[in-house]
């Protein structure tokens, strides 16, 4: 998969993809820093990336207007880089079987001190 991280997330997050044998690039690494989402959103699609970011609630909505993207991952606590990381892993482990996840989003949450992964379609 091709991974980009978005400017709220820690850039170690990079690497960690990285040494899982994935591509991955920051916005910030890109020049695109401080884009709105909506001006990210075309580049996200025209490159086939599997965005990640912890801005659920604005890029599902941009997501859900897309007919085809190459997924989004969702982190959804705002945490320390450790954590985002030990989250981010979480997540490559659960999609280590799939080669893509197509119209998907995967959200990755800690609720009562337990990680609570969800998968589902979007647009549905």
């Amino acid at each position: 998969m091709k991974f980009l991280i978005d400017e709220c997330l820690h850039t170690s997050l990079v690497a960690v993809a990285q040494e899982h044998g994935h591509d991955c690039f920051h916005v910030n690494w890109l020049g695109l820093s401080g884009e709105t989402d909506w001006d990210l959103m075309p580049r996200i699609v025209a490159h086939d990336f599997t965005f990640v970011t912890n801005n659920a609630r604005d890029f599902r909505k941009l997501y859900a207007k897309e007919e085809l993207h190459a997924g989004l991952v969702i982190i959804v606590p705002q945490v320390l880089p450790g954590l985002q990381r030990d989250l981010f892993m979480a997540v490559l482990q659960e999609l280590a079987d799939s080669q893509e996840i197509v119209n998907e989003v995967v959200e990755i949450a800690i609720e009562d001190g337990e990680v609570i992964l969800t998968r589902y379609a979007l647009p549905e």
